[in-house]
């Protein structure tokens, strides 16, 4: 029995979650917003609100600067930034969020790819007085490259500008171009004063030329739930489970943990195991709450199955419809991060979903020209610049396109000595670039 025909599976636990990334240029105000967000929505505990008094009297900026809400590093704070990827969780009565306030400096650019790649949309924060940066266009292009289809850009210090409509409307434009370029689905531009709280959560009538949402009624009405791959349950995409964890039950018998991806798995649903090419049936589906007839997509759950088959960690569980490639041999874009170029004959690890293995750069294919989206000619990359280039593994595989799946079409490259992440890869070339 396949799924192509069954009932979706709904749970909201999985839908009701928007998982975000703050993006844009050092000093835009992205984590002033996120502050803002966080404490007119009420999501502070006194003692926190507190500690954040206290750091911006430390530093002398004031009873409470918002941004020292999310800037949780001691480095941060002394020196006005964000480093690190700062994770938030919030709820309002309409919905979950998971909030990545991301680095806007060029050299955190690892961490700010980091935060994008689970993110549902992208919150852009743009300085109205100044318009849109070169180090904002790169973010919108590596969000855009990890498949974040969805922006709402906030035209922020719209209060520094007198709230006149001109600014507003600059940015409405260099948005609406950038994103036609990058093939973005849906956009939203809000104008915003951070600072005071004009338009964040509360309307405001200091910009009566704006009818739209507030930008937490446009977070609370955003699709979600695309980061886990849900787009491909919508495409009739078939179930992929990376296998995590092999567990043994009491009495005998194993049952294989991980989390759905692609389509809902069910009970009943013929599966091949991949690499190995074995199939069976699922027999049992155990999710958080218990036995259940199919799991959706983003549940980490344990399923058990017919037959006793050879199936370690690092294999993928998937449906007989539409099954991904097993391969050693992958063409990929990647972001890279290292302080040393990556180059042809480059030795590195490659971890895709649950699998990790030796592999080899085997050429350098293309570097892309953020401005443009362009590819040219490249023998090397350094750092924060994205490429195409040549992969071979020492193990397979199993692999979709990055644009089909999010999830099974990405992987990062690792420092076999170091140990350190030093690349975000996804397979195969996105359509929105082009060969010179």
């Amino acid at each position: 029995m396949t799924t192509a025909t069954s009932a979706p599976v709904e749970h909201p636990e999985v839908m009701d979650l928007l998982r975000f990334a703050t993006i844009g240029s050092v000093d835009d105000g992205k984590s002033t917003l996120i502050g803002r967000l966080l404490v007119d929505t009420r999501q502070l505990f006194d003692d926190q609100i507190d500690a954040v008094a206290q750091a911006s009297r430390d530093r002398g900026v004031g009873d409470l600067d918002l941004s020292f809400v999310t800037d949780g590093l001691r480095a941060e704070r002394e020196q006005g930034i964000t480093i690190d990827v700062a994770y938030r969780y919030a709820a309002t009565p309409k919905r979950k969020f998971v909030i990545a306030d991301c680095p806007g400096h060029v050299q955190y650019t690892a961490n700010m790819a980091t935060g994008a790649s689970t993110a549902d949309l992208a919150l852009v924060v743009v300085d109205a007085t100044s318009g849109l940066k070169e180090q904002t266009r790169r973010h919108l292009c590596i969000a855009s490259l990890l498949g974040v289809r969805q922006l709402i850009v906030c035209a922020n210090k719209m209060d520094e500008g007198n709230w006149r409509f001109p600014l507003y409307e600059r940015v409405v434009a260099q948005m609406t171009a950038l994103a036609e370029m990058l093939e973005i689905e849906s956009l939203t531009v809000i104008p915003i004063s951070a600072l005071h709280g004009d338009n964040v959560v509360e309307r405001s009538n200091a910009a009566p030329y704006y009818e739209g949402p507030t930008v937490l009624e446009a977070l609370e009405s955003a699709p979600a739930g695309g980061w886990a791959g849900v787009h491909g349950e919508a495409a009739e995409e078939a179930t992929r489970l990376p296998v995590q964890w092999v567990l043994r039950q009491p009495g005998g018998g194993r049952t294989y943990a991980g989390m759905v991806d692609g389509a809902p798995i069910r009970v009943g649903e013929e599966i091949i195991v991949l690499p190995s090419g074995l199939t069976s049936t699922v027999t049992e589906v155990r999710t958080p709450s218990g036995l259940a007839p199919a799991a959706a997509v983003g549940l980490s759950v344990s399923v058990a199955l017919a037959d006793d088959l050879d199936v370690a960690r690092g294999d993928m569980i998937v449906g007989r419809a539409n099954p991904p490639r097993v391969t050693n041999d992958i063409e990929a874009t990647i972001c890279w991060f290292g302080t040393a170029p990556l180059t042809q004959g480059s030795r590195l690890r490659v971890k895709h979903t649950t699998r990790s293995t030796p592999g080899i750069v085997t050429a350098i294919s293309s570097l892309l020209d953020v401005n443009d989206l362009t590819l040219a000619g490249a023998s090397e990359l350094v750092a924060n610049e994205i490429g195409v280039v040549q992969l071979t593994t020492a193990d397979p595989l199993v692999v979709d396109a990055y644009g089909s799946n999010r999830i099974t079409g990405s992987f990062v490259l690792i420092d076999p000595v170091t140990n350190i992440t030093v690349a975000a890869g996804m397979v195969g070339i996105p359509t929105l670039l082009h060969r010179s």
